[in-house]
């Protein structure tokens, strides 16, 4: 079939619009026609860093639709279904069956290879390939192709536009929070970084009753957000030395930090404001080499931890946030910004620029 799609072809140009031929859904696959995607971080990272021997590609892994067929042997989703897009995983790895999911064996070559697994493409243009298969979707078109593992199906009500980013950027913040550093209430958090994934970390803390939450970013408008949403106290990095910053708001030091940089200077700064035993979460994707204070770590017994997509089991963690955003305490809605799909390089700017925390496109 013939979809529209936004087309990556090298690091520096812009999206090209254009329409390209989508496979017909094999039997273990899903066709779902998107009304919304966000517009993640990774996408832009992955669009800079794609080789162009493998281009153009097709990225967006935020989306949120309504399946229009179903291959046959897909079971628990059907035409008609409004559906949130998330990461894919092959479901019988020893990680997945521990309901580990997002350190599948195979998360790499389901989500980020620019094909299916067995080296197929799902489009075509004028004859040629296109590379897709972005997070098990790429999303970045009307239509795209999914599956069940990667598909969360929700209710007819939900509104498309604002539940999107809950597929990565928000399950990521959240799930970092509730997943892994699991603050109690008398603990004190510092996140790094407050666009999109760090206020959702800021409202999910909020939101548990978490007493201490500290925002960090240079930004001001980010910062009044962070507070307006949850955060105790907020800090510029620009004007503060941060680590004596969090120790005077928390007299020891954090207990938890999370970053969403993945900039080499912010994580040790992050690790110098934790308490002795406290955990940094790592969630940001940037340069693969940093260099980190080990002594600090040493010294104060601080604990390092990786996370991937919040360590969330997306048909058990999206269902749950739409809840807690049905009940006012998630209010998602005050970090999206909306565009028309064809306007897709301005919101891509503007989440470069930081002038937009969540842009979401609109088809």
């Amino acid at each position: 079939m013939k979809i529209k799609a936004a087309l990556s072809i090298g690091a520096e140009a812009p999206f090209e619009i254009a329409e390209v031929e989508l496979d017909e859904p094999r039997a273990d696959e899903v066709l779902v026609k998107l009304s919304a995607v966000g517009v993640c971080h990774t996408d832009l990272t992955m669009k800079a860093a794609w080789p162009e021997a493998m281009s153009p590609i097709v990225l967006g892994h935020e989306g949120a639709g309504v399946v229009e067929a179903v291959g046959q042997d897909v079971t628990g989703v059907g035409p008609g279904d409004h559906v949130l897009l998330s990461y894919r995983s092959c479901g019988s790895c020893p990680q997945c069956a521990a309901s580990h999911a997002t350190y599948c064996h195979n998360f790499r070559g389901l989500n980020a290879s620019g094909s299916r697994p067995d080296g197929s493409t799902t489009m075509r243009r004028n004859g040629a390939q296109v590379y897709g298969s972005f997070f098990g979707q790429s999303s970045f078109a009307s239509h795209a192709l999914a599956y069940a593992s990667n598909i969360v199906v929700i209710a007819d009500d939900v509104d498309l536009s604002v539940a999107a980013p809950l597929g990565c950027g928000v399950q990521t913040g959240a799930g970092a929070v509730l997943n892994v550093l699991r603050p109690a209430g008398a603990s004190s958090l510092v996140v790094f970084g407050a666009g999109g994934v760090g206020l959702s970390a800021i409202m999910i803390a909020h939101a548990t009753g978490v007493d201490t939450i500290i925002a960090v970013d240079p930004v001001p408008t980010r910062r009044r957000l962070a507070a307006e949403l949850g955060a105790t106290a907020t800090i510029d990095p620009a004007a503060d030395d941060v680590a004596d910053a969090v120790r005077q708001l928390t007299g020891a030091g954090a207990t938890h930090a999370l970053d969403t940089t993945a900039i080499g200077a912010v994580i040790n700064q992050a690790i110098d404001a934790l308490a002795p035993l406290g955990t940094l979460a790592l969630v940001g994707v940037g340069a693969p080499e940093v260099t980190i204070n080990v002594q600090h770590v040493i010294g104060g017994g601080k604990s390092l931890r990786g996370v991937i997509e919040g360590d969330a089991v997306p048909q058990e963690f999206l269902p749950r946030l739409l809840e807690m955003h049905a009940q006012g305490r998630l209010p998602l809605e005050k970090l999206v910004r909306t565009y028309d799909f064809n306007d897709i390089d301005a919101a891509v700017a503007d989440a470069a620029s930081g002038s937009t925390v969540k842009p979401v496109l609109v088809l």
